[in-house]
């Protein structure tokens, strides 16, 4: 089947759907990009469809989302048009009521915000692979992604700490994670980002994955990567009773 296309032209969201979608319900990830890319880019990645490939094939439909535009930081404007979307996809397969979320890089911002209270969907479980958590340390990191934050939140100051998202996951309920990070990503600090996000992990369904190598390196999607994303997923159906710890 191919992807097809939701959402506003020039940041459209790519859904794709398993062939199994069409005779048994299936749950949906939510794919959320790293900075200045896109769903396109997404879908175009040959070492991307490593992961892709596995989730279809393990009965799960994809939507790559175009979160809003290609520098959107997670801001609750962005989530408000994936929500849209996230409607829209539902509409298109025969959905078992499960959503789930995965981040890469900035797009961490986005997939966790959607599993906190006020959210437009709920989300089960997010997975995040190098990805930014923290927006105020993404705001520090250098003068280019502060005017983009600027931008996208609507503020010449620091985003206050009720539209962090990391802020607000401390406040809710335990989530179940999958974190795969780098101590040696110069771009994404996993001290401050994956790893303090960590501790507020469901016990029983989550995992953390310690990567070594750059940002987004190819190690991050191997087959065994992708098996173990998957893995998590199929936790949070049921139908995978293995349980993972850090």
């Amino acid at each position: 089947m191919d992807w097809l296309p939701l959402g506003q032209p020039g940041r459209e969201s790519l859904l794709r759907i398993p062939d199994s979608c069409t005779y048994l319900p299936c749950p949906l990830v939510v794919v959320s990009h790293p900075r200045n890319q896109s769903a396109a880019r997404l879908r175009d990645s040959a070492t991307f469809q490593v992961l892709i490939g596995a989730l279809l094939e393990s009965h799960f439909a994809v939507l790559l989302s175009g979160d809003g535009g290609p520098a959107t930081w997670g801001s609750p404007r962005a989530m408000k048009e994936v929500g849209q979307v996230h409607a829209a996809a539902l509409k298109r397969f025969a959905w078992n009521g499960h959503t789930y979320a995965l981040g890469l890089s900035m797009g961490g911002l986005m997939a966790l915000r959607s599993a906190l209270p006020g959210s437009p969907y709920r989300v089960g479980g997010v997975a995040l692979i190098d990805a930014w958590t923290d927006l105020r340390v993404a705001w520090n990191a250098s003068p280019a992604r502060r005017k983009e934050i600027s931008a996208a939140y609507g503020t010449q100051n620091e985003p206050p700490p009720s539209v962090d998202p990391l802020m607000q996951t401390f406040k809710a309920p335990y989530l179940p994670l999958f974190v795969a990070a780098s101590v040696s990503d110069g771009t994404v600090p996993a001290l401050t980002n994956g790893e303090r996000l960590y501790p507020h992990a469901a016990l029983g369904s989550s995992e953390f994955v310690s990567l070594s190598g750059p940002h987004l390196g190819g190690n991050r999607f191997t087959p065994d990567m992708a098996q173990r994303l998957v893995g998590f997923y199929k936790r949070l159906e049921g139908r995978d009773p293995v349980k993972a710890v850090k």
